[in-house]
């Protein structure tokens, strides 16, 4: 049976758990109704059960994961005038919902394209990057955590069936169906997770184009605890339009040009007032008589 665990609870596996982030997050300013679903452990038989039913070793890890919680669900708000908004989530599916993702149809009407239909074999792999996951037998595919609608962290088997747990990886499925590796490991996925505070659309950090501005003004808020924070930044801003406002508002903001004005003249007909004596000698002064 899952329970809430209200915000200051403290127990020692919880702290575990959660690496001693919940703290922080309660000393964070604005942060409220730090909770954190607790979830029994999995027993060994289901384990043992998934193994068999999908035909895959789980990796050390995510057993010893399992083992001492069948799932993790941590979520976190702010408040903002008065308003308290959701914002914090930290998921991984419990071991009955690791589902292999690529078995049902796109849509449910006969002859529907599955996932398979859709993959693209034509995208060539980088080169600084693994080779990426196929939607077809050549991989097994389970998801890991929903990422609230923004996309899927799954673990791969990257062998096909019968799978092994050194096959493994973890990586993050986009909304328009593209792969980006994560990490090697489970466990150093879950750091990846807790470090980055379950921010929205922190996985986009790790994409080619990077978190949407609206993520990355919460970036700036609760700067994530990892230590590649300034390289995801330095990367997430070479990806995002930067609007000089003279250039595109050229055509409607046009520089005028200052009319050249003459000397003023005095208004009304009125002389002004008289100027210092002239220090220059005249010509027909004493001192320099005429010539003629």
């Amino acid at each position: 049976m899952e329970e809430t665990q209200p915000p200051g609870c403290s127990k020692p596996h919880l702290e575990k758990l959660t690496l001693g982030i919940t703290r922080i997050l309660e000393s964070s300013p604005g942060v409220t109704e730090v909770t954190i679903v607790e979830k029994p452990p999995a027993e060994r038989h289901m384990i043992s059960s998934w193994e068999q039913k999908n035909n895959c070793v789980l990796p050390e890890d995510v057993k010893n994961f399992y083992l001492m919680t069948n799932g993790f669900h941590m979520t976190w708000s702010v408040k903002l005038d008065e308003h308290t908004i959701p914002l914090g989530s930290m998921a991984i599916n419990s071991i009955s919902k690791l589902t292999q993702l690529n078995q049902s149809s796109v849509y449910s009407l006969p002859n529907a394209p599955t996932l398979a239909d859709l993959e693209d074999d034509a995208l060539e792999d980088s080169e600084n990057q693994p080779e990426k996951p196929h939607f077809d037998s050549r991989s097994v595919i389970f998801e890991l955590d929903p990422c609230n609608g923004n996309g899927k962290v799954c673990l791969v088997y990257k062998r096909g069936k019968p799978a092994l747990a050194q096959d493994t990886e973890i990586w993050f499925l986009d909304r328009a169906l593209y792969w980006h590796f994560l990490t090697d490991t489970f466990t150093a996925y879950y750091r990846l997770l807790i470090t980055h505070l379950g921010l929205p659309q922190w996985q986009y950090a790790f994409t080619s184009y990077g978190i949407s501005p609206q993520a990355k003004q919460w970036f700036n808020m609760y700067k994530p605890i990892t230590y590649n924070t300034d390289l995801l930044a330095e990367e997430t801003d070479s990806f995002v339009n930067k609007l000089d406002p003279s250039r595109v508002f050229k055509s409607k903001n046009k520089t005028l040009l200052p009319k050249k004005k003459g000397p003023a003249q005095p208004a009304g007909g009125q002389k002004g007032p008289p100027g210092p004596p002239s220090t220059s000698k005249s010509s027909s002064s004493p001192g320099n008589p005429v010539r003629k």
